[in-house]
């Protein structure tokens, strides 16, 4: 039941009237006799002002270090997507690491972005046989230190590392684990709202933006929400959903927001991968992210270009048969992949793309989604 107060409510006119009384001075009775005139008692005005200072702060803190979102000279040259033909994801990260070679990374250190959206079996997460594969690859190649993090949307972060044995997997081989939830706001970066979609900018991993190396390990997926998840998509978890002391929420921003597409397509522009690597050895082709129809692909994919390899990975997926979504018009004008070329974030047309492959099945899958990418 509510019940009429004669007294009036805490506007910001008020409290700003009373606040200024306060400048320079002790609070004495006439100060206090307006508090009572405005029905603000002592307590109540020191609790919000503590509270409206507390915000502001983290509102000037974000605006002072936020950085822009800017777009970069279109890629002139022709970006390599590996594919290779497997049923192990094992034997095809080594192959298709040994077909792509990408090169750059010696004694960097590395930040490895895996799916952890959810714990759930691949294809809606990153399987720990693949990460563990990858991890020995990269030691042998002798790379810095590396660093395994994410921020999961539907699971808890921590748990769901847990449940995938990250924490066990980084004590065999020596790597580090950060779970992005539990960060401190120093570890965020904000980029402004500038140029983009999103109401408030947004928060970025500064561990990923201090890697020497960034490589993002993806599934083969469409997605309910966000209609697929490669990876592009596939950074959103690189951005924070809450950052201490800014009450906004940035996912929800995402989530609402009909610009979602080109929101995901801009948070890209702040990093580069220098591998993306995507498990197709099964796929879901409705659905997603945790579940979903799945179906045998046999494909992984490998690249130094995020739109490249989405491109392909789109392909594969309308080769599959998927949802109208994903199948509408070309895939060069859907709206994920045409924001990230608008801010030259890779490969801008078909003939940007070779697709190389080292065996007869793996060609004959490469020429059967070739057509996909034209137009």
């Amino acid at each position: 039941m509510r019940t009429k107060s004669s007294h009036p409510k805490h506007t910001r006119r008020n409290i700003l009237r009373v606040a200024g009384l306060f400048a320079g001075a002790a609070i004495v009775p006439p100060i206090l006799h307006s508090l009572k005139t405005l029905g603000v008692s002592p307590a109540s005005l020191l609790h919000t002002l503590r509270t409206s200072r507390y915000i502001l702060d983290a509102a000037n803190a974000k605006n002072l270090q936020a950085m822009n979102v800017l777009p970069l000279p279109k890629p002139t040259g022709i970006s390599k997507v590996a594919l290779v033909h497997t049923e192990d994801r094992v034997s095809g990260t080594q192959r298709i690491l040994d077909l792509l070679q990408p090169g750059g990374m010696e004694g960097k250190s590395i930040f490895l972005k895996p799916n952890y959206n959810t714990a759930d079996p691949s294809p809606a997460s990153t399987d720990t046989k693949l990460l563990a594969t990858l991890v020995e690859k990269l030691q042998k190649a002798g790379v810095g230190q590396i660093t395994i993090g994410d921020r999961s949307g539907m699971a808890q972060t921590r748990a769901a590392m847990q449940l995938k044995g990250v924490f066990q997997l980084a004590d065999r081989y020596g790597v580090e684990v950060i779970v992005f939830d539990e960060m401190s706001t120093e570890q965020w970066q904000y980029f402004s709202p500038s140029g983009t979609h999103w109401q408030q900018g947004f928060a970025f991993a500064r561990p990923i933006l201090q890697a020497g190396a960034v490589i993002n390990t993806c599934c083969l997926k469409t997605h309910q929400g966000a209609r697929y998840t490669l990876s592009l998509k596939n950074t959103v978890g690189m951005v924070a959903k809450y950052v201490p002391g800014d009450p906004f929420n940035y996912m929800g921003d995402l989530h609402s927001s009909p610009y979602m597409q080109q929101m995901i397509a801009e948070i890209n522009a702040v990093y580069r991968p220098s591998l993306v690597l995507i498990d197709g050895v099964e796929a879901f082709v409705s659905g997603g992210p945790d579940a979903g129809k799945k179906v045998a692909a046999n494909v992984m994919l490998a690249s130094t270009d995020p739109i490249a390899i989405d491109v392909i990975g789109l392909a594969m997926l309308r080769s599959l048969g998927t949802t109208n979504e994903v199948t509408q018009g070309s895939i060069w004008k859907l709206e994920q992949i045409r924001t990230a070329v608008a801010l030259g974030l890779g490969a801008s047309s078909p003939e940007q793309i070779e697709l190389i492959t080292a065996d007869r099945t793996s060609q004959k899958i490469a020429d059967q989604i070739r057509p996909y990418i034209l137009g």
